[in-house]
């Protein structure tokens, strides 16, 4: 891939962080083994090159079945379409870990892992809409009802 291949981005422009990279590096080796620093740079380089080269194919493979969005299934066809085909099984189950810390962590939203009813859900829709509403033309806000309160209602 020439360096011009990225779109719209110079080779200087399209890097990964370098001391998040160096540390990869350092924990993956033994100790007691040291790299040069242009070590590191190449290894750097050949990172980018290889999430370009990935990247790329994943694009294609997602063209193929005429989808405008890369999904995971893409990125996986791609590793086996370039000859990775030994790491899939080590790639999907990094993928299975990531989806299981994602599911977990506070930007999956304030209602992951809340159940709620069908008709639950469309009560607090609704109570959210009138606070929504107060606030906007009043500026007063509506206080939350007790579950007492929606029993009477119901």
């Amino acid at each position: 891939m020439e360096p011009m291949d990225i779109v719209g981005k110079s080779k200087e422009d399209v890097s990964l962080p370098k001391a998040t990279m160096f540390k990869i590096i350092k924990e993956m080796l033994p100790p007691d083994v040291r790299v040069a620093r242009d070590a590191q740079d190449l290894l750097v380089e050949c990172c980018v090159e290889f999430i370009n080269l990935v990247s790329s194919e994943s694009n294609e493979v997602c063209s193929r079945e005429d989808k405008r969005t890369i999904a995971p299934e893409h990125v996986i066809q791609a590793l086996k379409d370039l000859g990775f085909g030994e790491y899939i099984e080590e790639v999907y189950a990094a993928y299975e870990q990531h989806k299981l810390e994602t599911l977990d962590s506070p930007k999956a939203g304030k209602w992951s892992g809340v159940e709620m009813t069908e008709e639950e859900a469309l009560a607090e829709q609704q109570r959210m809409f009138a606070e929504a509403r107060a606030r906007m033309n009043n500026g007063i806000s509506i206080q939350k009802q007790s579950d007492s309160d929606r029993s009477v209602e119901s």
